[in-house]
């Protein structure tokens, strides 16, 4: 035994130390005249390019495809968002030994009562106060003259245009409150004010949560158990439970600071004597969710709302500087502190995402990008990044004529 073992090692090692042999071409591709062989590549680079402007065309057009089909796409995107959030609750329910559909059931109809719940702490009594801004404008002036004054050069322009202004505004919202009825009180109130297809919007939106929590299990697992390999197959799980995870994680976490957030300015207000704190503290909490251009608008609304309370400059700018204080508070300190690096994305890309579905379907595409972001950035980052142009002029159709000249070499 140890001298066959010996000798295959000393055959193996003499197959080692001798000279390679080289292995005669394939014979197909040595019959190939060299005009066959140019006519292939010349195919191949016309097929790449084509792909690849098509490829261009697509992403280019899929913006305002997006745009123009607004009111399928949002909802749509939107359901989708909300339904991926709602997965740890849909688990948590089922390993209650809840049936799947009756565990959708409750996630949708839970979401769908905070939905109204918020909707009557702000609209409510953001109609009933915006509707005395006609009575107000002259306290606003007012308040502001002392700013105004400062720009003496243009003193007389900016009063023209502030009373035409007021009086335009006046009359329009006297016409308004003359001829608009009560505020809605509940999500059905605005639904039954509201044309048909806000109606058709929510209960698309809704069915799109239901059916995509009660097949969620069964989808995941057909998912994985649909690809070829174990890799394949450990590889989607692991993209399924990121996004899941990434997205659910921001949403609640954002939420839960959102409502402190809120909570805390409500009290600020309610101290200070703000009418209707409540409902500013929802409007700071419900803008809070667009990084950067939320906060700046919610403290725009408490000047606002202050020079149309009180009476002093200083004391009506409190609101607002209540909101710029406890926004860099909460974006500084508490929300790295809780969130951490696991999330971290770069502000560039923030704000990219922002102009972009901003652009595409305005305030509720601004309000969904950065869940959008968060979902591409956590699909690129657990499945890689997709080398198009290595596809195409590497590893593609492009290197068969490539390696067949390596080859011969």
């Amino acid at each position: 035994m140890n001298r066959t073992a010996a000798a295959n090692d000393s055959a193996v090692a003499g197959q080692a130390g001798a000279p390679a042999a080289v292995a005669p071409p394939p014979s197909g591709r040595a019959t190939i005249p060299a005009e066959v062989s140019e006519v292939d590549d010349r195919r191949d680079r016309l097929l790449a390019s084509l792909t690849l402007i098509a490829g261009i065309g697509l992403i280019a057009a899929l913006p305002f495809a997006l745009k123009a089909g607004a009111e399928f796409f949002l909802p749509l995107v939107a359901a989708l968002i909300i339904a991926i959030a709602l997965v740890p609750v849909l688990e948590w329910l089922e390993r209650r030994r809840l049936p799947a559909a009756l565990a959708s059931l409750i996630c949708v109809l839970g979401f769908l009562a905070v939905a109204n719940g918020v909707l009557a702490a702000i609209i409510v009594p953001a109609f009933q106060f915006f509707r005395l801004l006609p009575e107000r404008i002259g306290q606003v002036q007012m308040n502001l003259r002392p700013v105004l004054d400062l720009y003496n050069s243009f003193e007389k322009y900016v009063d023209k245009a502030a009373m035409r202004l007021a009086a335009g505004s006046a009359k329009n919202m006297a016409e308004a409150a003359q001829s608009t009825a009560l505020p809605p009180r509940s999500l059905i109130e605005l639904v039954a004010m509201s044309a048909p297809t806000v109606l058709l919007h929510i209960f698309f939106g809704a069915l799109i949560v239901f059916f995509f929590l009660s097949s969620w299990t069964r989808l995941r697992r057909q998912t994985i158990t649909s690809r070829a390999s174990f890799d394949g197959a450990l590889a989607t799980a692991r993209v399924i439970q990121n996004v899941v995870d990434d997205t659910s994680s921001y949403l609640g976490t954002i939420t839960v600071i959102n409502l402190a957030l809120g909570l805390v300015i409500a009290v600020a207000l309610w101290i200070m004597g703000m009418p209707y704190p409540l409902m500013w503290g929802g409007i700071a909490a419900l803008l809070n969710y667009v990084p950067y251009f939320g906060p700046i608008a919610a403290a725009a609304l408490l000047a606002l709302g202050g020079l149309m309370v009180f009476s002093d400059l200083w004391v009506a700018l409190v609101p607002a500087f209540i909101m710029i204080g406890a926004h860099l508070l909460e974006a500084n300190v508490i929300t790295p502190l809780i969130v951490g690096h696991r999330l971290t994305i770069s502000p560039i890309m923030i704000l990219i995402s922002l102009s972009f579905w901003g652009w595409v379907w305005g305030t509720p595409g601004a309000l969904l990008a950065v869940p959008i972001l968060i979902i591409l950035q956590t699909v690129i980052g657990a499945a890689g990044k997709p080398d198009i142009a290595g596809f195409l002029f590497e590893h593609g159709t492009l290197d068969h004529g490539r390696g067949g000249r390596r080859d011969k070499r």
